[in-house]
């Protein structure tokens, strides 16, 4: 194999299959990148086997071949080369030599024949979003996805679409986040969980670009993303997803209007007194037009009042300020609605149309001094 292509398209396209390359593995062919390019295009692969990335990047294929590389090396490698064409040879036994301008490395490759491709997967069910809502609807829900496997339907992600509407939502058993988005068409009712993994990598390699369309296609197993010259599959993961709907209430005692930069700036300043790991939580005191927030920690205290518009009863309750804080980051709307119940219950931040729904179990401070 002999190719030739620019420093800056081969290595973004290094960085973008890398995200599939497993950090500990048995099996050494999966601690490669592949190098295809057998079929008159460049195409580099990695897959974890349970995700997996391919990407086309542009060059010159003077002899066709196909070569597996450790990820690691040749992304190192790659980086720090000068900045123009780089030329990759392989012999028969897989030696590589990569040279560009006056630097020369030869590592040692291994036949591609053991690497696992990207499963075939049959293109029919798909829709189509932007690449910016799918960046988005990302951002606005993976911090509530469970960082453990305690349950593996918690560390993914429900899509579920039901005619012109995507719903997307996480759980982490402390709060709910929920987003809806509009699709151009009517798609046939799916309900598929992702893992949060695959779209935290998906998220990282998007352009965000609203022009550019991501086509995502589904089968009973896997879920693929296609979008620029990229193509991810990931597996799905496996079972019924929690019944969200019964979490849901639109009861309420208790609706504060608030602005929310001043609600998120006043719960980061009270954040300053609470030590890592310590699990204080935020107390908040509803009464006519003011909400006082007040935090107590080994550290020292505070409390500061912001004005509200408010309906219904006065309340006190505590929150995790982390919570709050993960959900009002990803909202854009200046003004927001809190709905609440009592002490016990969770509270409900929600727009009018429900576009967005972030549900938040208060914690007890009975034991706050």
């Amino acid at each position: 194999m002999k190719l030739v292509c620019s420093k800056s398209k081969l290595l973004s396209g290094v960085q973008i299959v890398s995200k599939a390359v497993p950090n500990k593995t048995t099996m050494s062919i999966l601690e490669c990148i592949l190098i295809d390019a057998t079929e008159g295009q460049i195409k580099l692969i990695a897959n974890d086997m349970e995700l997996g990335i391919e990407t086309i990047i542009e060059g010159d294929i003077i002899e066709k071949g196909q070569v597996a590389l450790d990820a690691k090396i040749f992304h190192e490698i790659v980086r720090k080369l000068p900045d123009n064409d780089v030329t990759i040879t392989t012999d028969s036994s897989y030696k590589t030599n990569i040279t560009c301008e006056k630097a020369k490395f030869n590592i040692i490759g291994k036949s591609g024949e053991d690497f696992s491709y990207l499963p075939s997967i049959e293109r029919i069910d798909s829709i189509i979003v932007s690449q910016f809502t799918l960046k988005e609807v990302v951002r606005q829900t993976i911090f509530s996805i469970a960082d453990n496997d305690n349950n593996k339907l918690m560390t993914g992600e429900l899509f579920e679409i039901n005619g012109d509407v995507l719903k997307v939502v996480s759980l982490d058993g402390h709060r709910i986040s929920i987003r809806k988005i509009e699709l151009k068409d009517n798609y046939p009712a799916r309900k598929v969980v992702v893992p949060g993994k695959t779209l935290n990598e998906v998220s990282k390699i998007l352009s965000g670009d609203a022009d550019k369309d991501v086509s995502i296609f589904f089968t009973g197993k896997h879920i693929v993303f296609e979008f620029d010259n990229t193509t991810v599959v990931s597996r799905l993961i496996e079972g019924e997803y929690f019944k969200i709907d019964q979490m849901l209430s639109s009861d309420y005692e208790t609706k504060v209007s608030i602005n929310r930069k001043e609600l998120l700036e006043c719960i980061d300043r009270a954040t300053l007194l609470v030590k890592e790991g310590d699990k204080k939580p935020i107390i908040i005191n509803i009464t006519d037009d003011v909400l006082e927030l007040k935090i107590n920690s080994t550290v020292g205290s505070m409390n500061e009042e912001i004005d509200i518009t408010k309906q219904g009863k006065d309340l006190m309750i505590g929150f995790n300020p982390k919570f709050m804080i993960d959900a009002l980051k990803v909202i854009d709307d200046e003004e927001i609605d809190i709905y609440l119940v009592n002490p016990k219950a969770p509270c409900f931040i929600r727009d009018a149309k429900e576009k967005y729904i972030y549900l938040i179990l208060p914690v007890n401070f009975t034991t706050v001094s």
